[in-house]
C-alpha cells in the first residue's frame, strides 16, 4: 500500500493550503446538506459533479479536517462526523488548476450525540453498505445463532483471514480515489488493507457491532496501512485481518486482538 500512502499525503497537503487560503470565501447555501441522519453522525452531501471537475467534501472540526471526493458517477454520498460532538464545517469544493481548489458552498453543523459509538455504526462512502449486500447477508449467515458480539466477531474474522487474499497487483496501481468495494471483496476474495477493513466494518456494522475503519501505520508493516477498531465488552480492541490473513498463509500463528501500541492512527472512520 506504499503508493496509497504517499498519494493521501499529497492529497493532504493540497486540502490543507485550500482551507486556509479559501474558507473566508465560503458561502453559505441549502439543499446540497442532507441533516436526516445527524442523530447517527452523518450527514449526505448531494451535488451535481461536472463531468470536467474534480470535487471534494471537505468535513474540518477544531481545524482537523477530513476531505473525500464526489463523482458524476456518485454524487450523493454520506460522511462520518467523528470527532466527537460540537461544530462541524462542512464544504464544497471544486478544483480550478492544478491542486488547487476554491470553496463552492459551506454550511455549519452542530452534532450532539448522547452516544458517540453511534457513528460507528452507519453506512458512509469507504465503509458502504445496506441489507442487501451480498456482504451483509454473509455475515448474517456466520453469525447465525450465535448471541454474543465476540462470538460474532471471530466467527468473521475468521471468515476474512481464511478466504481474503492479499492483491499486490492492487497495491502496486492503486489510485487515489480508490474506494472499497465490499462485495466485489467478498466476491474476488481479493484486496488491499483498504479493502479487508472496509469489508470487516461492513460486516460486523451490519451486525450492530460499532467498528472503526482506521488508517495510519503500525510496526506488522512497513507501508501506510488500514485496520479496525472493534468495541467489543465496552472497550475498543485493535483487529488487523489484514496482517493476520498473510500470517496464516504462511502457517504462523495470529491472535484475533492486537497490541495497541503497535499501531498509530492517523484517521478514523
Amino acid at each position: 500500500m506504499k503508493k496509497f500512502y504517499f498519494m493521501l499525503l499529497t492529497l493532504f497537503v493540497v486540502v490543507t493550503s485550500v482551507q486556509t487560503s479559501s474558507a473566508s470565501a465560503a458561502t453559505a447555501t441549502t439543499g446540497w446538506l442532507d441533516t436526516a441522519k445527524l442523530d447517527q453522525g452523518v450527514v449526505t452531501v448531494s451535488y451535481d459533479v461536472p463531468a470536467d471537475k474534480r470535487i471534494k467534501v471537505m468535513i474540518t472540526k477544531d481545524g482537523n479536517s477530513y476531505n473525500y471526493n464526489l463523482y458524476a458517477s456518485q454524487s450523493t454520498e454520506s460522511f462520518p462526523l467523528q470527532q466527537g460532538n460540537g461544530t462541524y464545517k462542512v464544504s464544497i469544493l471544486e478544483n480550478t488548476s492544478g491542486n488547487k481548489y476554491k470553496v463552492i458552498s459551506s454550511e455549519n453543523v452542530e452534532l450532539n450525540l448522547s452516544n458517540a459509538n453511534l457513528v460507528y455504526l452507519s453506512s458512509v462512502q469507504n465503509v458502504k453498505w445496506s441489507s442487501s449486500d451480498k456482504s451483509v447477508l454473509k455475515a448474517k449467515q456466520l453469525t447465525q445463532g450465535l448471541t454474543t458480539d465476540e462470538a460474532k466477531v471471530k466467527a468473521i474474522y475468521n471468515y476474512i483471514v481464511a478466504n481474503v487474499k492479499y492483491d499486490n497487483l492492487l497495491a502496486a496501481t492503486v489510485t487515489q480515489d480508490y474506494i472499497p468495494k465490499n462485495d466485489n471483496t467478498l466476491l474476488t476474495k481479493k484486496g488491499i488493507c483498504y479493502d479487508y477493513a472496509s469489508l470487516f466494518a461492513t460486516m460486523l456494522r451490519s451486525e450492530g457491532i460499532p467498528t472503526k475503519l482506521v488508517m495510519g501505520n503500525t510496526s506488522y508493516v512497513s507501508t501506510y496501512h488500514a485496520w479496525n477498531e472493534v468495541l467489543l465488552n465496552g472497550k475498543w480492541v485493535t483487529i488487523d485481518t489484514t496482517v493476520d490473513a498473510g500470517l496464516s498463509k504462511n502457517n504462523k500463528e495470529t491472535a484475533l486482538i492486537k497490541v495497541a501500541s503497535k499501531y498509530s492512527a492517523a484517521k478514523f472512520y
